[in-house]
């Protein structure tokens, strides 16, 4: 029989780990269940994480490992505690399953295949604390998955350079790393595309620990609830710190500082829906979200959650990522519109609700998305533009007249979101370029004589710049319309919608100063601009 016995010291034991699982906040009883489960299977992890052992030696021990759960006279201590205690066989089993796939793959293709270790190498863990604590239902077992696949993800993402040296195992999906020019490339100090990977990666850990901040409140156990709200916390702050640094270029991590403020902030279970979804919007640092601001309580609520997921959606469109995992996460938000799961939708939900706003609306908006989404961009005529800009703008336009409180502006609001998005497109031609995206239809280019190709080439035509000017044209004659039709409806009502449609007027004026011939450096608005926008969001004047 094989011999089973970690090949040396622990990798990490439970005080050094990222995320303590059976922290002293747990009832003396359960903890004491929690450490023999965590015992049992950090064992089996330093098994599957030596250096020393072969793959066939690794395989041959987590076997024995598991013949031992089933063996009531087992000599493994930490299987024997386990069955005395009836404390995890089930989940163990799951995770040894992604232990042994630890020990003979090292490469995942994509991000399902990533996720798919994830569900048997992490998410056991949560489920077996919820079941020792008594807390049922769907909607906890789904936050449960969404923070322990969010946890393990971050542990890979921070210890990427030690587990390719020592391991010569690599978590991020090869068809991501492609992106930065393969494998070799991504980890090259250097690289300019690393951090947009990364960013991409962290946005999905940021989704899941949205789906799972309604964990604490749906545990039934107070302690499981405090200590789930600060397990949540810490992944928050390690997900901020790989944000603001690389971890190919040093090691980033937590600090004893961390875990003392979500200790102290953890009683109160962490931040409800809005108050996530309000952190998103601010950390966007839009200038227009002052017109958000104009709007106070429900109605502020709602549209900073229209306004979160269209930059959500947009966000994935725009991710260094392969198209087929954009197409995937934008359909995963189809289903999400209906069967909300993380604190973004459900508020989408709750807004849909309070103002009536179309289920279609938001489906346009991801359609929108899914155009915006192919690796090569480019509209085969005025139609499909116009097609493109009622989805991505004028669903805008269509939620946020309902929200303001003036329903029968749903016109005018169609046509000034295809407005906004005419401007959009003028500022973003060169930027879009950069991503093989050419907004101006091939039709109208090839009335002015471009060919289609590279979109570089494209955009510094000598005729692009014609083709831009008369697009300004259009909205210029856009912006008109609108502060003619107006007085027609209720001003008051719709003075966000004036306060960003006084913004987007003063980029396009730029951009026709500017023109598009020669450089073409990004249209902004002045300081004095946007002060002068924040008084008009203030007073309305």
């Amino acid at each position: 029989m094989t011999k089973v016995q970690a090949p040396g010291a622990p990798n990490r034991d439970h005080d050094t780990e990222n995320f303590p699982t059976a922290s002293l906040i747990l009832a003396k009883p359960v903890r004491a269940k929690v450490m023999a489960f965590y015992r049992f299977v950090r064992m089996a992890d330093d098994i599957a994480d030596s250096e020393s052992l072969s793959s066939a030696e690794k395989l041959a021990r987590l076997d024995a490992m598991e013949a031992a759960l089933d063996d009531p006279r087992t000599s493994l201590e930490e299987g024997a505690r386990m069955q005395a205690l009836g404390v995890g066989t089930d989940e163990a089993r799951l995770m040894l399953s992604a232990f042994r796939q630890d020990s003979q793959q090292a490469r995942y293709a994509d991000w399902p295949a990533l996720e798919d270790y994830c569900r048997r190498s992490a998410d056991p863990v949560g489920r077996m604390l919820l079941r020792l604590h008594g807390t049922e239902g769907e909607a906890a077992l789904r936050a449960a998955d969404g923070l322990c696949t969010a946890l393990q993800i971050l542990n890979h993402i921070q210890d990427l350079v030690p587990d390719r040296e020592k391991l010569d195992r690599v978590y991020l999906p090869q068809s991501w790393l492609a992106l930065a020019g393969g494998e070799a490339a991504f980890f090259e100090p250097g690289n300019p595309h690393r951090r947009d990977i990364l960013d991409a990666a962290l946005d999905r850990v940021e989704e899941l620990l949205d789906r799972a901040a309604a964990l604490p409140r749906l545990c039934t156990a107070r302690r499981l609830a405090i200590q789930s709200a600060m397990t949540i916390g810490l992944a928050r702050r390690l997900l901020a710190k790989l944000r603001a640094a690389d971890p190919v270029l040093g090691r980033v991590a937590l600090g004893k500082p961390d875990f003392a403020r979500e200790l102290l902030a953890a009683p109160f279970l962490g931040p409800t829906d809005p108050v996530i979804v309000a952190t998103r919007v601010s950390r966007a640092g839009s200038s227009f979200a002052r017109g958000m601001a104009t709007l106070k309580g429900e109605r502020r609520r709602a549209l900073w959650a229209v306004y979160a997921f269209c930059r959500v959606v947009d966000d994935i469109a725009d991710g260094a990522m392969p198209e087929s995992e954009k197409r995937r996460l934008l359909e995963a938000w189809r289903g999400k519109l209906t069967l909300p799961d993380c604190a973004l939708s459900r508020e989408l939900l709750l807004a849909r609700e309070a103002f009536d706003i179309p289920l279609a609306e938001c489906e346009a908006m991801v359609a929108g998305m899914e155009t915006d989404a192919a690796d090569h961009l480019r509209l085969p005529d005025e139609a499909a533009l116009d097609l493109y800009c009622r989805r991505v703008a004028g669903s805008v336009g269509a939620m946020s007249v309902r929200i303001f409180g003036e329903p029968r502006a749903e016109a005018w609001g169609l046509a000034l979101g295809h407005t906004f998005q005419l401007t959009n497109i003028l500022r973003d031609v060169d930027e879009d370029a950069l991503r093989d995206r050419v907004y101006i239809p091939l039709s109208v280019l090839a009335k002015a004589g471009i060919p289609d190709g590279p979109a570089a080439s494209i955009v510094t035509h000598p005729a692009f710049a014609g083709i831009c000017k008369e697009l300004a044209g259009r909205a210029v004659g856009g912006f008109f319309r609108a502060e003619a039709e107006l007085p027609r409806y209720d001003i008051e009502a719709l003075r966000p919608a004036r306060v960003m449609m006084w913004g987007y007027r003063r980029i396009l004026d730029h951009m026709l100063r500017r023109g598009w011939a020669g450089a073409r450096p990004r249209a902004r608005m002045t300081r004095a601009e946007k002060f002068r926008m924040a008084v008009f969001a203030v007073t309305g004047k």
